[in-house]
């Protein structure tokens, strides 16, 4: 092979690596400054060099196997060898400063003028309503749709978005940024994946925003269409926190049909009147359970979402609708269990059908002001 020839080979291999995306920031890997080295033989075997971005990259087999595909299909390639190395701390830093900026302090791009990405917080005044489940259902959903999508587990104290979202892998750390891992297409990041076992959080109010801060902040989210936040259940530090460190989430409100659950859930929706946020709407989980001879058993009571969403309405002075009502089926618990969301794994079931819906509504719904306090102040001529 001439060296014209191997000149021109491996720039058709530069421009196959143009098109590996790193698993992780879902940026071409020739843009990032993974490209080592590239040198073909004259029996057209590929020597590719790549860097990770730490030792022990959790991604390196993905990114071996794409590299070994994208380069194979080059005309006039025989084999491919990818050697792997990691970046020296210059280039991780040179990294950070191309997909995050030179800020002295990491910013929250959630909460920035003209950020494009809905920000839901599921909310609950109590536990045991299946917020948790909700939230990873519509996150998987919307995922599904093709939107990007990620998931906060703010529940400090009883994180279970990981186990749900079936991920066990672990964040990785680029100089200060923290890389979420994926399950089902959806980012995630949680308090869970920082402590050995199933060691408990023991930790005040200061502890908990600074988390939370470091969840928005440290964590490489990219771009996303809708970003879901699972609170834990009430109006303490984390919902507070929240308010003030992104001012523009929307609130979704969990209930059962239950009255007295009900209840405390109007003072979780009731927060937005203190911290000017909108009120996306109720869900009402565990509405019914769908007997074999196709009656319902009403097993939480019923109404409890209607009245939510009444009350709220009243109390905010705009529209908080019913988004829907999720039937109580064993597949929805099973599912939450094994780590694949009923959307994905029993599509056709009656509590998936209604899970796609809510999320349709989200996802669909038009911007606007409603419903939003404009802090404006009435001035007299």
């Amino acid at each position: 092979m001439s060296t014209t020839g191997t000149t021109t080979i491996e720039q058709a291999v530069h421009a196959a690596l143009a098109g590996v995306e790193d698993p992780e920031i879902h940026k071409p890997i020739t843009e990032l400054g993974m490209v080592k080295s590239v040198a073909v033989s004259p029996e057209g075997l590929a020597h590719v060099g790549v860097y990770l971005t730490v030792a022990g990259c959790p991604m390196k087999d993905t990114i071996t196997k794409r590299v070994t595909e994208a380069v194979t299909k080059v005309s006039g390639i025989t084999g491919v060898q990818v050697e792997l190395d990691v970046m020296s701390d210059e280039q991780r830093t040179e990294l950070r400063r191309g997909l995050r900026g030179d800020a002295a302090e990491p910013v929250i791009p959630f909460a920035q003028p003209g950020s494009l990405t809905r920000v839901y917080c599921v909310a609950s005044g109590k536990g045991g309503v299946g917020k948790s489940s909700v939230t990873v259902n519509l996150a998987a959903a919307m995922a599904a749709r093709g939107l990007s999508v990620g998931v906060v587990d703010a529940d400090i104290y009883g994180h279970s978005v990981p186990r749900m979202l079936g991920t066990t892998t672990l964040p990785t750390k680029v100089d200060d940024m923290i890389m979420p891992p994926q399950a089902h297409d959806v980012k995630v990041i949680s308090i869970g994946m920082f402590t050995p076992g199933n060691e408990a959080v023991v930790w005040r109010g200061p502890m908990l925003h600074r988390a939370l801060q470091q969840f928005l902040a440290d964590v490489f989210w990219g771009d996303l269409d809708i970003l879901l936040l699972d609170l834990p259940p009430g109006t303490g530090d984390i919902a507070i926190s929240t308010a003030q460190l992104i001012p523009g989430a929307e609130l979704l409100i969990v209930t059962t049909p239950q009255q007295a659950a009900a209840e405390v859930a109007e003072r979780a929706g009731s927060i937005a009147l203190q911290t000017k946020q909108r009120i996306a709407g109720v869900v009402e989980n565990m509405s019914w359970m769908e007997l074999p001879d196709g009656t319902r058993m009403e097993v939480f009571g019923s109404g409890g979402g209607q009245t939510v969403a009444d009350s709220l309405t009243r109390a905010v002075g705009a529209p908080v609708p019913l988004l829907g009502q999720i039937p109580l089926e064993t597949e929805l618990r099973e599912c939450g269990d094994s780590g694949v969301p009923i959307v994905l794994a029993h599509p056709e079931s009656a509590s998936a059908k209604a899970l796609k819906s809510v999320s349709d509504k989200l996802t669909t719904r038009a911007r606007g002001l409603a419903g939003m306090s404009l802090n404006l102040t009435p001035v007299s001529k």
